[in-house]
Parts: structure tokens; C-alpha cells; sequence
């Protein structure tokens, strides 16, 4: 069989770094790891093609090549899905769908073909067997968690990786916590499961035999969920391999507060090339943490924990949000107060937003506050319920962060703060890539001489270059961040 599979269009977001990208001349920041991976699961001997929408166009000749159109997609490309599934429905091709979004709402999506909910190691060969057999059905579900030692390298082959400015990789499902709104745990459960250090290392030496050299991405919802497989045997194993291959690669992953309360686990991240983690801070008011059962953030220091993770030499980038029935009327200024403090630079500040599969969608609904369905994005000012808050006062509030932390005053504050402090443990590349170099060309262009805000950008640019030389790439990083941030607020 021919197998066209079709990652679809991210919206303009916080998580796209649509207007950064530019500046690296890359076209989307990770490729489709969840498609990659369903192709090598898929027979050998079909044929497989794969269309990020992210990097390139859905062409009607790939449409028509295929006998059937896999799409996997998250909730914020929904949009996207649906132009797909019209255009391949037009073209009379079969489409088989899974991933994240076709699992939380199913029933919304009549005119795909075959459905593969859950975990594809489980219910994709049930479809395999079944199309070969000609009995194939609507729906392939379960209630199971696959072992994912079972599950096979990725098929890098499928990418044009130049085209992206990380690669990603996957090395645990799973997560031990149960925040309210999160669904994370509804679709691959409390339990921990880890790949093998064996697994891990043979994917690292897969990317590296194919050439790619830069960020690496681990894009577990809690890479550190089971920390004493971490410390006792992936990161040794992965300081090792980093060593003998010159430390090709710098990582990147998500992790909980709770690293903050292990020296060890941070000496070991930060020896293996973890450069910079993403935390889910969520809220500094206590009461919120509570309410959505934020056990990891609750009775701690949150600021003096992120502090801690910098002094490690890790950057955090963090997760925020607003909209909780607990938050006061100062939590804005709250959260204004605490970014800049902490100085994390790349703070992603949210409207709270409830995902079918979770509890807060669940409770919501049974106080008949649920009004439509989540978009799937939680920076257009729109959530799908009604919040104890007043709505105008809310929205009035998120613009109040969003200014109050990105707008070029305060963004510049808090990148010299957050510069002042920083000392990096992880290896850098001696040499700078042609990329890089002209990277830094195009922001002095876009952002020291055409933009209204240069002085920001010059500032930053020479207190760096002089004060902190070591740290001067990473200040013209952010002065670019920065960039995206007000393009993302200003469109919306």
C-alpha cells in the first residue's frame, strides 16, 4: 500500500516561534515524532510518505498517490485536520486518524475512515490486520498502556531535517501527578514507563548518523518521573555516549518543580547536556495550587526552586496560567511580579482552558459551566467555560500580564537580570554554525535598525558582548524571543 501521512498546520502561538524561526531560516521548530514513529510501525514493504503542513504544502498529486491519508494531530491544530480530512474526502482517499486530538473527541469526526485512538503500539497493528484482510472498522481503541520497550526507532528518514530547528525524541509516558486540568494522565496513565537506556542510545546514534547536530528535544510530559532510573542508569550511560561523540547534542525536556530538590539529578542532567528544562509554575497563589491539585508546587518556595534550578546552570522556561475560580483579583500583578523576579525569560502565560478528558472539564461540566468546546489554544483570549472571575476583568488582567512581561521594558530588565546571575554548566560548540552568524546578522538588521524598539536590542547586545561575552549568544536568543512574543500578542 501507498501511506500518505500528514502532520497538520500549527496555528500563530506562544509554541510555534513562527517569527523567530525566521531568523535561523528554519520552517518549524520539531518535527512529527508520534507520525515518524507510526511509520515504523507500520508493514516495511508499503510505501510511506510524509507532509508536515509546518514546512510544506499538501500537494493534490500526494493526496492521489496514497491509498490511505494517516493524520495525527494535537488540539490546537484542529482547524488545519479538518481542511485535510474535507480535502481528502473531496479526492475520494481513505483516512485513518489518531494522536491526541481525534482520542479526546472521536465522535467529532464522521467523515474519517478508521480511527486508531490511544497508543498506536497497541491498536495500530489491529488495523494493519484488518486492512489486509479487507474487514478493516471504524474504531480501534483501548484501555491498555503498551510497554513502550517494545516501541521501534523512529523513521527519521520521512524528514528533510534541515527544514527544523530541533529534533525530538521520546524516552518515557506517563506521569505520577494529577493536575486538574491536565489530560495527560487520561491518555497515557499514572505509571511511568520508560523506554531502555539500550533504546535511547540507539535513537542518539541514529540522529547522529544522519548528520543533525544542535537541540535535541525529550518530549516527555515529566522526563524525571522516575528519577532513580535516571540516576543510575540513563544519564551516566548518556554523559558516556555525549563524551565519545564530542557532545554532538544539547537537550531539552520538561520536568517537574521537584528537580529543584535534587543536586544530584541536576549534576547529572546538566553532565549528560541539559541546557534548559520547561516547568509548569502554573500560579504563585497557594490557594489556586491547591484547588487544582498542583501537589508538586504546593507548601514550597516556588521562586526560591527556580532559582535553584538556575543556579545549577539550567535554564527554565515556564508554564503560567490564569483563570482559576481561587484567583484573587491581585493574582495578575502576582504573576507579573514573579516572572520578572525569577527572571525566567520565556514565560508562557495561559487563560485556563478545559480539555475533554480532564477532571476540570468533568467538574465543570457538573456545575453546567462548560460552554463550548476548547480550541485547543489558551493565548486568543477565548475559554470554553465560565469562570468565576468577571470575564472582561479577566481578559483586562491576562493583557495586564502579556504587557507587563513583553513589552520591551520589562522584557529588557528581566533578560539582563536573568544574564547577571546565569552561569551555563552544559557544554557549548566552540564554533559558530553559518546559521548562527547569520542569525545574529538578521537581528541586527530586523531588530537594531528597523525596529521602533532598537535601543532595547543595542543595549542588550553590547551590556552582553561586554559585561558577559560568554552569554552574548544567548542574550541575541532572547533579544529575538522577545520579538516573537510581541509579533504573536500584536496579531492576536
Amino acid at each position: 500500500m501507498n501511506i500518505l501521512l500528514v502532520y497538520p498546520k500549527y496555528p500563530d502561538s506562544f509554541w510555534s516561534f513562527k517569527h523567530a524561526l525566521k531568523f535561523v531560516s528554519k520552517k518549524a521548530m520539531n518535527p512529527p515524532l508520534g507520525l515518524i514513529t507510526v511509520a515504523s510501525l507500520l508493514p516495511g514493504e508499503w510505501q510511506k510518505k510524509l507532509v508536515d503542513l509546518n514546512v510544506s504544502k499538501l500537494k493534490t498529486k500526494h493526496i492521489l498517490w496514497a491509498d490511505y491519508v494517516f493524520i495525527s494531530a494535537i488540539s490546537t491544530q484542529l482547524k488545519s485536520a479538518n481542511e485535510i480530512i474535507k480535502r481528502c474526502r473531496q479526492l475520494k482517499r481513505k483516512i485513518v486518524a489518531g494522536g491526541p486530538l481525534f482520542t479526546e473527541d472521536p465522535e467529532n469526526f464522521p467523515n474519517v475512515d478508521h480511527l486508531v485512538l490511544n497508543e498506536a503500539e497497541i491498536t495500530l497493528h489491529q488495523l494493519v490486520n484488518d486492512l489486509k484482510n479487507g474487514s478493516a472498522r471504524k474504531l480501534y481503541q483501548s484501555s491498555e498502556f503498551p510497554e513502550i520497550t517494545k516501541s521501534p526507532l523512529p523513521d527519521y528518514s520521512l524528514l528533510k531535517t534541515s527544514k527544523y530547528a530541533t529534533l525530538n525524541i521520546q524516552y518515557t509516558r506517563g506521569c505520577p501527578f494529577d493536575c486538574e486540568f491536565c489530560d495527560i494522565t487520561a491518555l497515557f496513565g499514572h505509571k511511568v514507563r520508560t523506554k531502555s537506556t539500550k533504546q535511547i542510545l540507539s535513537e542518539l546514534e541514529n540522529i547522529y548518523n544522519i548528520g543533525f547536530r544542535g537541540n535535541l528535544f525529550f518530549v516527555d510530559d515529566n522526563f524525571i518521573g522516575n528519577k532513580n532510573i535516571l540516576k543510575t542508569d540513563l544519564l551516566p550511560a548518556m554523559i558516556s555516549w555525549m563524551r565519545k561523540k564530542n557532545h554532538p547534542f544539547i537537550f531539552i525536556t520538561e520536568v517537574s518543580i521537584n528537580l529543584a530538590d535534587d543536586d544530584k539529578l541536576m549534576e547529572l542532567m546538566t553532565q549528560a547536556g541539559f541546557s534548559n528544562v520547561f516547568v509548569g509554575i502554573e500560579t504563585p497563589v497557594e490557594a489556586c495550587l491547591v484547588e487544582c491539585n498542583k501537589i508538586q508546587n504546593k507548601n514550597r518556595d516556588l521562586m526560591q526552586s527556580v532559582r535553584k534550578i538556575q543556579a545549577a546552570g539550567i535554564e527554565v522556561t515556564a508554564g503560567f496560567i490564569v483563570g482559576f475560580d481561587s484567583d484573587p483579583p491581585s493574582v495578575f500583578q502576582k504573576q507579573i511580579d514573579f516572572i520578572q523576579e525569577s527572571g525566567i525569560i520565556t514565560a508562557m502565560v495561559g487563560l485556563l482552558n478545559a480539555p475533554k478528558k480532564t477532571r476540570l472539564y468533568r467538574r465543570l461540566k457538573n456545575e453546567g459551566r462548560i460552554i463550548s468546546e476548547w480550541t485547543g489554544s489558551n493565548t486568543d483570549y477565548t475559554f470554553n467555560f465560565i469562570p468565576k472571575m468577571n470575564k472582561k476583568e479577566l481578559i483586562d488582567g491576562y493583557q495586564k500580564i502579556i504587557k507587563g512581561i513583553y513589552s520591551c521594558e520589562p522584557f529588557h530588565k528581566r533578560v539582563i537580570h536573568f544574564l547577571k546571575h546565569f552561569e551555563p554548566k552544559v557544554k557549548n560548540k566552540t564554533k559558530v554554525s553559518f546559521t548562527e552568524f547569520m542569525a545574529l546578522l538578521k537581528s541586527i538588521v530586523v531588530l537594531g535598525i528597523f525596529d521602533n524598539n532598537r535601543k532595547y536590542y543595542w543595549n542588550i547586545f553590547f551590556w552582553s558582548l561586554f559585561k558577559r561575552p560568554k552569554l552574548f549568544p544567548l542574550a541575541i536568543r532572547y533579544s529575538i524571543y522577545g520579538y516573537h512574543f510581541r509579533r504573536v500578542f500584536k496579531d492576536i
